[in-house]
């Protein structure tokens, strides 16, 4: 009778175990590293007609996702002001003062999610806070999952690509002071554009 006991018992605390470790695996979304000689962060603005296109070249993210498990999903991006880069050096560091981004006392903007929820097929919608200089504000980040795949170079790691596309108005965030928040010869809007080549960690 003893023996039964104890089997029983056994057999309980290896179910519970196992029951454990599975719901602890499905708790984890996976873990992406970006391959950045194969993305980018870019953005565009309107110089009185034509768009005058940037990028950004130092920046880091933090990307956790898998579509059926939004829940523990994540989507945070920090990226460095001084990396600016739009073909011009004399506007890229005027674009580093006080008159726009004032890197010296604001060296990042940053998008960290707070939740991310499906938008349709591949689509989703990352709603999070992005901060540019001093000011923070709640936006949603649409972006669309490319596709995920076997990598073909290197074993038992997967390869994804994710888009997205965001506009938002600079004097919201207070870049462009002065003379230089009206909007006839810098346009307002901005549109800033993810495209992420993700590995897996």
């Amino acid at each position: 009778m003893m023996n039964s006991i104890k089997k029983n018992l056994t057999l309980l605390a290896v179910l519970i175990l196992a029951a454990s470790s599975i719901a602890l695996t499905q708790m984890e979304a996976t873990g992406w590293n970006i391959d950045k000689s194969h993305s980018s962060i870019d953005f565009s603005v309107r110089h009185f007609f034509t768009p005058v296109n940037g990028t950004f070249n130092d920046y880091n993210a933090t990307v956790n996702f898998d579509p059926a498990n939004l829940a523990e999903s994540n989507l945070d991006v920090e990226v460095m002001i001084s990396s600016v880069d739009t073909k011009n050096e004399k506007r890229d560091g005027h674009l580093l003062t006080g008159d726009f981004f004032d890197a010296e006392t604001y060296p990042k903007m940053m998008f960290k999610s707070v939740k991310i929820e499906a938008a349709g097929e591949n689509q989703f919608v990352a709603h999070g806070d992005l901060t540019i200089k001093d000011v923070t504000k709640r936006v949603e980040l649409p972006f669309q999952l490319l596709g995920v795949m076997d990598h073909p170079r290197r074993e038992g790691v997967k390869i994804a690509g994710i888009s997205s596309s965001l506009v938002i108005d600079r004097n919201d965030y207070g870049v462009g002071t002065g003379g230089y928040a009206e909007t006839a010869v810098i346009g307002g809007e901005v549109t800033i554009n993810l495209n992420l080549e993700l590995t897996t960690k």
